[in-house]
C-alpha cells in the first residue's frame, strides 16, 4: 500500500486565534512553526511513509516543508483545514497513493513508529479516525483508498467522519494514538503540552524551546 502524509497548515499569523490574549499570543507564530517543524521531523522517520504533502499559503511553512523533502501544495485562500486536506488528497491521488495520513501540524508529539503501527493495519476500503485527547474531534484520519470519504473536520467531527464512512460504505475505525490526542487549540492544551515537554523534551525539541520562551509555560510550575 502506497501510504502519502497530508499536512495542512494555516498562514502563521491566522493560526492558534484561541490563544490570542494569552501569554502566549505574541509568540504564535513561532510556536506553530515549531511545532511543524517537530511533526515533519517525525514523518521523515516514518518507515511506512511513500511521500509527504505539506498544504501552505504560508512561506515559512513551505520553507520547512521544502527542507524535509515534501511536496508543498499551495493553499492560496487558506480556506480551513478540510479544504486543505482535500487539495492534499488530490494532489496524493496524483503521486499513485492508496492511502493517506491526514494529519495535523500542531501535534508535536507525533511519533513514527506509533504511526507506521496503524498504517501496516491499514486495508483497502477502511476510513479511521484518530480521536483528540478529549474524544469528540478528529486529530487523523487514515483513508484507503485516498478519497474514501470527505474530510470534515471540526468540533464532533468523530462521529461525522464515523458517519461519512458508513454513507460511503467503507469501514469506519476508531484508533487511538496518543502520541496524536494532544492538539493545541486552548491555553489548556498548551499548559499540558508544556508540562510533558518539561518531563521529555525528546520527541518535539523545537516545540520544547519555542515553550521555553512564553512566560509560564517555560518554567517548573
Amino acid at each position: 500500500m502506497r501510504a502519502v502524509a497530508i499536512v495542512p497548515v494555516k498562514r502563521f499569523a491566522a493560526a492558534k486565534t484561541r490563544l490570542a490574549g494569552t501569554s502566549a499570543s505574541a509568540a504564535r507564530p513561532e510556536l506553530v512553526e515549531a511545532m511543524l517543524g517537530d511533526v515533519l521531523a517525525s514523518l521523515r522517520r516514518s518507515e511506512a511513509l511513500d511521500a509527504i504533502i505539506v498544504v501552505t499559503g504560508e512561506p515559512a511553512a513551505r520553507t520547512a516543508a521544502e527542507g524535509a523533502g515534501a511536496m508543498v501544495v499551495g493553499d492560496p485562500d487558506d480556506g480551513g483545514h478540510s479544504p486543505a486536506a482535500r487539495l492534499g488528497v488530490r494532489a496524493a491521488v496524483s503521486l499513485g497513493a492508496s492511502c493517506v495520513a491526514l494529519l495535523p501540524g500542531d501535534c508535536p508529539l507525533v511519533s513514527a513508529a506509533e504511526l507506521d503501527a496503524a498504517l501496516a493495519a491499514m486495508a483497502e476500503g477502511v476510513a479511521a479516525v484518530i480521536p483528540d485527547r478529549h474524544g469528540s474531534g478528529t486529530n487523523g484520519l487514515l483513508l484507503a483508498p485516498p478519497d474514501a470519504i470527505e474530510p470534515a473536520f471540526g468540533p464532533g467531527s468523530r462521529e461525522r467522519h464515523l458517519a461519512l464512512a458508513r454513507e460511503a460504505g467503507v469501514e469506519p475505525r476508531v484508533l487511538e494514538i496518543p502520541s496524536l490526542a494532544l492538539d493545541l487549540d486552548t491555553e489548556a492544551d498548551l499548559g499540558e503540552l508544556a508540562a510533558q515537554l518539561r518531563a521529555e523534551p525528546a520527541p518535539a525539541p523545537a516545540t520544547a524551546a519555542a515553550l521555553r520562551s512564553i512566560g509560564p509555560f517555560g518554567g517548573e510550575g
